[in-house]
């Protein structure tokens, strides 16, 4: 029970904590209009529409450290967390609407002492004092009555969330027999067989052979449905002797263009933030004494190396720590430098020249462009004329002779990938095609025009044997060649336990020790190390593969060490992860049950209300 009073301890703090400083910077006394100060009710509990407000913040607060990045409440709501605050309401008040109905309470002496022990509410002394306790609750907008109403409600929903909970443990034979399984080694020999171990080439099948192994293999020997397509095509490298491009023309270009061509001296930075003065000046002694490196400090805070990445940036893109980072000459770290989202340390990893690259050298890339681009305006022109004459009824054939279109057929399966079949656009239409419509202008990624006509559509068909023979006889050759050395394997597995080995069989062994269920062994069948995991201690079997066979012996089974330091330390951390994930379950399993038993109401009105105080 102590230990139950503890956990209640903790966590009571930090919410009143989190209560308190959110009233001290106005959101206590937020005002939603009217009389309305709940967003639903679960039972008969309501749900404060401050409250509400105060998670949606928390949310947002937290995903703002842990990112450092300002988030503003449209992108909130696009990742969910506007929901994920509402959701977490819920569950608060459904518990306390079932702590209400069971009658579960704390007496006045016990909410008292928890009072007392909130640090907010203490004086010079360290003792509990009246003035602080009465400002705080006045600056947090809240009075005496309703705070420790709140309060107890919170102590009283605790104690229900350890009844469930507490207790919950996972047998630790479930870790020992998980971790045998996942750490037992093996120790085996295997050898290769391939062709050579005949006495012969399979040759060549007869005629009722091949005919059995085409009818029985259909699959390589059928062709996909194939759409008869012709089609017509105008490119803009097509129509770009007919643009004219002048020097003002790709002057203005240049200059429209000019920060790709005067690039600033720019630096690849990482910024890590942190919630106070201190705990900056902390890190950064700590990476300056040695004792921590930048990716220790990142790993710390839950965070990543890509969460911190700013990239390639300027001087002017790093506002007020532009100057610090900008007067390192080499990689390292600076700071702290106050940011508006708080004190943060800088890493240079490296420095990039500015580069400037003058007109004249940036002409030829510019006149590509330019005529690359007024050749797609021309295309775009000319594609109402084109539309216009087939719509009038000319033929593709028509068209691509009037205009000098170029055109083509293509027997179209799916997999083509050449030419126009290059571009995701022709592909869509060529699936999409149904026989009989009128072709109709249509435009490629890189601004070009199509149009295409499905002429027949011809359905998957088996080939006659006669036109797939040579592939016929080679596949039947490989399976064959595949069942016969399969057979040999067998046939040699029995001449070792006769008393052969398989070095005196002319085969190559490879032994291997110490082969985890997840090892893999380069040129060897992929099946080899599951099927030695299957295997008791000097049996041999067959693995077959497309190479082939291999010979496989099970020499030896080490079980896994269970009382090794590493050992003990990963069945106790997967017995206390496992242990918080089923008291997880358990307590969501309660709280939906509660929550459809309860009943939720909820005024989509106030919410809509609550998150427009947001924008």
């Amino acid at each position: 029970m102590s230990m139950a009073k503890n956990k209640i301890s903790r966590m009571l703090v930090w919410i009143i904590m989190g209560l308190v400083m959110v009233g001290l910077i106005g959101f206590g006394s937020f005002n939603f209009g009217g009389n309305v100060t709940a967003i639903g009710k679960v039972g008969t509990t309501e749900i404060p529409a401050d409250r509400y407000f105060r998670e949606v913040n928390a949310q947002i607060n937290a995903f703002q450290a842990q990112f450092g990045q300002r988030l503003s409440f449209a992108e909130a709501q696009a990742i969910g967390l506007d929901q994920a605050a509402l959701d977490t309401v819920i569950n608060q008040v459904a518990l306390e609407n079932e702590t209400a109905r069971l009658g579960i309470s704390v007496g006045d002496e016990e909410l008292a002492a928890r009072i007392r022990d909130i640090e907010a509410f203490k004086g010079l002394d360290g003792q509990f004092d009246r003035a602080s306790y009465d400002f705080v609750l006045e600056q947090s907008g809240l009075t005496a009555s309703g705070f420790e109403q709140s309060l107890r409600s919170e102590v009283a929903r605790m104690i229900l969330q350890a009844a469930v909970t507490n207790g919950v443990a996972v047998p630790p034979v479930l870790a020992d027999t998980l971790f045998g399984w996942a750490r037992e080694t093996r120790d085996f020999t295997w050898a290769r067989l391939g062709p050579e171990v005949l006495d012969a080439p399979v040759g060549e099948p007869d005629d009722a052979t091949l005919t059995a192994y085409y009818e029985a293999n259909p699959a390589p020997f059928t062709l996909p449905e194939t759409r008869q397509i012709t089609y017509v095509w105008l490119a803009p490298e097509d129509v770009t002797d007919q643009v004219e491009v002048s020097d003002d023309d790709l002057l203005a270009l240049y200059e429209a263009r000019i920060d790709e061509f005067q690039v600033p001296e720019r630096r690849l930075v990482e910024r890590l933030i942190f919630g106070s003065e201190v705990e900056a000046e902390v890190a950064a002694k700590q990476i300056a004494d040695g004792t921590a490196t930048f990716e220790d400090l990142v790993a710390s805070r839950g965070l990543t190396l890509a969460d911190v990445d700013l990239g390639d940036v300027t001087m002017l893109d790093l506002g007020p720590a532009g100057a610090a980072v900008f007067a390192m000459d080499a990689p390292g770290v600076t700071g702290p430098v106050a940011t508006d989202l708080g004190p943060a340390l800088y890493r240079l990893n490296a420095i990039l020249p500015a580069r400037e690259t003058s007109f004249e050298e940036a002409r030829a890339e510019l006149r590509d462009e330019f005529a690359a681009d007024a050749a797609r305006r021309l295309l775009q022109d000319r594609m109402v004329d084109l539309e216009d004459e087939l719509a009038a009824g000319s033929t593709l054939e028509e068209l691509a002779e009037a205009h000098g279109l170029r055109s083509g057929k293509i027997d179209w399966t799916g997999t083509e990938t050449d030419g126009i079949a290059a571009y995701e656009e022709f592909r869509k239409a060529a699936e999409a095609a149904v026989e009989g419509d009128y072709p109709a202008m249509e435009i490629l990624s890189d601004g070009g025009l199509f149009a295409l006509r499905l002429d027949a559509v011809i359905p998957p068909r088996l080939q006659p044997l006669d036109e797939v023979r040579a592939e016929a006889i080679a596949g039947w050759q490989a399976e064959e060649t595949a069942r016969r050395i399969a057979a040999r394997a067998a046939e040699m597995i029995d001449q070792i336990a006769a008393g052969e080995s398989p070095a005196s069989l002319g085969l190559t062994e490879v032994v291997e020790t110490g082969h985890a269920r997840d090892g893999f062994i380069d040129g060897a069948p992929p099946a080899l190390v599951s099927r030695a995991f299957e295997m008791s201690p000097g049996d041999w079997a067959v693995v077959e593969d497309d190479a082939g066979a291999v010979l496989l012996r099970l020499d030896a089974i080490t079980p896994a060490d269970q009382n090794s330091d590493e050992a003990r330390a990963v069945k106790a951390n997967f017995l206390a992860g496992s242990a918080q994930a089923l008291a997880l379950d358990i307590e969501a399993a309660f709280s939906a049950a509660i929550e459809a038993e309860a009943g939720i109401s909820l005024d989509r009105a106030m919410i809509n209300a609550v998150n427009t105080s947001f924008q």
